[in-house]
C-alpha cells in the first residue's frame, strides 16, 4: 500500500484559488495512478481527477475540467491540485487517491487514501 499525506486546503473567497498536495510513500512504484476526489456533507465521494503515475496522462470530471489541474512530480512522489475560479459549492473535504489498478468513478475499488484536506470557498 501506500501512504498518503494532502496538505494545501483552506478557505479562500470564491473566485479565489488554491494549491493542493498530496505526498506519496510506500509502494510508489506499484502505483498505476493517482487522483483527487472530495465529499462535501451528505454527499457521495466525487472523483475529481486522475493521472497515471508513469506516463502522465490525466483525465477530469466535466465539472472542474478548465478549473482544476492535476500534476505530479515523481522526484518528490508528488501530486497537485491546482484550483482556480473556486466557487461556494467546491466546498468539502478533499481526498489524494492512489491504485496499482484503477482511478476512477468508483472510490470503493481503490485501495489507499490520505486523511483529507478542509477547502472552504466563501460567498
Amino acid at each position: 500500500q501506500v501512504q498518503l499525506v494532502e496538505s494545501g486546503g483552506g478557505v479562500v473567497q470564491a473566485g479565489g484559488s488554491l494549491r493542493l498536495s498530496c505526498a506519496a510513500s510506500g509502494r510508489t512504484f506499484s502505483t498505476y495512478a493517482m487522483g483527487w476526489f472530495r465529499q462535501a456533507p451528505g454527499k457521495a465521494r466525487e472523483f475529481l481527477a486522475g493521472i497515471t503515475w508513469s506516463g502522465g496522462r490525466t483525465y477530469y470530471v466535466d465539472s472542474v475540467k478548465g478549473r482544476f489541474t492535476i500534476s505530479k512530480d515523481n522526484a518528490k512522489n508528488t501530486v497537485y491540485l491546482q484550483m482556480n475560479s473556486l466557487k461556494p459549492e467546491d466546498t468539502a473535504v478533499y481526498y489524494c487517491a492512489a491504485d496499482e489498478r484503477y482511478m476512477g468513478d468508483y472510490p470503493a475499488l481503490i485501495d489507499s487514501w490520505g486523511q483529507g484536506t478542509q477547502v472552504t470557498v466563501s460567498s
